[in-house]
């Protein structure tokens, strides 16, 4: 995204101050553009569209008790990489404004947490409100049985219109398979969006010349929603997912302020400044989709859901179950409903969002869902929060004798502490869609030359890896120190134990349990 036309956009906007439109025929206006939307899998003209539409227009007026839902994914996004999460880098370059100005309106996250650090795992457990564990979908792009309910089925019962739209979901496998495993899911009864949404786009792109038409997919969608509908409406960005493309104009990558958990090479820096730039292509394409829903009038009735699908492709992120690896931005809007530039520290999963919808929706909330709804905190009310979120890591996409392919780990995080187990020691890190980068390579070569530093060394090539990890998260945020051998931690040690052997005996875990794997580990008989 060439700098000049987002400075272009920002400006537009600070002169141009959002307007409700009260002309009907303005309301029903797609977004110009100059060709047919890629996204449109309807074989219907621009007027009829657009008919459809004034259809919802009317009709979500009415029913200021069913809100309108959409939920906006980005793909590979960690707090704290957005403006309003307090990055300084983020805030010098102005990379979120869209975003920020989003959170002044809503409510911020401060807490929030995937229930794996991979997207279709922690895809699929959003829709089903349960663990990748529980689901038996840790296996990468392993799609829920054919009886699992999503949130939206109970939406559509309730007589909701439901769509998909954007980048894949992976919620029925990956977008294209060999044919004999694409049979077979069909047997299963596993590839079955089409017929449980009333809106499917299997796979769209939101870069290059596709980010200037995110607002005419959205269009596109709604157009269908028939009279007297409220919609739920999913949204998947690409960005920032890898390949981050070349440019990163404006952004020096000398002046960026590295976490201490990264080794400081030009590489690590001019892959984190493309890394930074294509978050600030992500935020043009929200805003352009925010700027849709305000000049249509549907701003005050739709719940707006931002949300990171899992931690970002970068260095102890995405693939690990470290805070980079899980926590991601949530932020959620609702006039006048949630008030405005507000914040919660609740500790909040992924699989809270199902039940939280469907309560704000006024539907009941199923027994199979395992998720705690956090609608109450929305409405400004007390609610028992979580004492725990927990997340899992099994096979991604790479090499089988790697981690960034497969590794198995669990780990539990309280407010103050992380425990991560890891059932495969016996091999060090690789970052997940990182081994050929510049980036991954140059700490090698500094490994290589004897540049790098002893704790980097340990945090990238320690072998074997500690079965235990123990992280005080207040007074070691970038996990730094594992405390697990630490005598004065034991207690703590034992009490996060506990809660996470309880939690995979009742997802019925196929690993075997921390102690059962440290009691065998020191018998002097193997």
């Amino acid at each position: 995204m060439r700098l000049e036309k987002l400075e272009t956009r920002f400006a537009a906007k600070r002169d141009c101050p959002p307007r409700r439109d009260t002309n009907i025929q303005e309301m029903i206006r797609l977004p110009s553009t100059s060709q047919k939307s890629r996204w449109s899998r309807f074989d219907i003209s621009w007027a009829k569209k657009s008919i459809c539409l004034f259809s919802v227009m009317a009709s979500v007026q009415a029913l200021e008790s069913k809100p309108n839902i959409l939920l906006i994914l980005s793909d590979d996004h960690s707090v704290p990489h957005v403006g309003c999460y307090g990055n300084a880098d983020f805030l010098k370059y102005s990379i979120t404004p869209n975003l920020d100005a989003f959170a002044s309106e809503g409510m911020r996250f401060d807490r929030a947490y995937t229930a794996a650090p991979q997207c279709a795992p922690s895809r699929i457990s959003i829709f089903a409100s349960q663990s990748p564990v529980k689901l038996g979908v840790t296996r990468f792009a392993q799609p829920a049985r054919a009886d699992v309910p999503f949130f939206t089925d109970f939406l559509r019962e309730r007589g909701y219109w439901v769509g998909l739209a954007g980048r894949h979901q992976h919620l029925d496998g990956r977008n294209r398979e060999a044919p004999h495993i694409d049979e077979v899911l069909i047997q299963e009864g596993m590839q079955n969006l089409d017929t449980r949404f009333d809106h499917f786009v299997r796979s769209a792109r939101t870069r290059g010349e596709d980010l200037e038409k995110v607002d005419v997919a959205v269009a596109s969608a709604l157009a269908t929603v028939p009279r007297g509908k409220p919609f739920f409406l999913y949204f998947g960005f690409n960005q920032p997912h890898r390949k981050f493309g070349p440019e990163h104009d404006g952004i020096d990558p000398s002046e960026l302020t590295l976490p201490p958990d990264w080794p400081d090479t030009p590489e690590v820096r001019e892959d984190y400044a493309r890394y930074i730039d294509d978050v600030r292509e992500l935020d043009y394409g929200f805003g352009k989709i925010m700027d849709w829903l305000d000049r249509q009038g549907l701003k005050e009735n739709t719940l707006v859901v931002f949300m990171g699908d899992n931690g970002e492709a970068l260095l102890r992120g995405k693939g690990t179950l470290f805070d980079r690896g899980t926590h991601v931005p949530l932020i959620i809007r609702w006039p006048g409903r949630i008030r405005p530039a507000s914040a919660s520290d609740s500790l909040i999963s992924g699989i809270d969002l199902a039940p939280t919808f469907l309560e704000a929706a006024g539907v009941a909330i199923p027994e199979e869902m395992d998720g705690v709804s956090f609608f109450p905190e929305l409405l400004g009310r007390s609610m028992n929060s979580r004492d725990y979120v927990y997340a899992e890591r099994g096979w991604h996409w790479g090499p089988i004798t790697r981690t960034d392919g497969l590794d198995f780990s669990r780990s539990v995080t309280s407010r103050h502490y992380r425990l991560i187990y890891n059932a495969l020691p016996d091999r060090s890190y690789t970052p997940v869609d990182m081994p050929g980068s510049e980036a991954w390579v140059s700490i090698h070569a500094a490994r290589a030359g004897g540049k790098l530093s002893q704790l980097h060394e340990r945090l990238y090539f320690q072998n074997p890896r500690p079965i235990m990890e123990l992280y005080d998260l207040q007074s070691d945020p970038y996990e730094l120190n594992n405390l697990a051998e630490s005598g004065a931690h034991t207690e703590v040690l034992e009490r996060l134990r506990q809660a996470l052997e309880a939690w995979m005996i009742r997802q019925h875990d196929y690993l075997p349990l921390p102690s059962h794997a440290q009691q065998n580990q020191q018998d002097k008989r193997y």
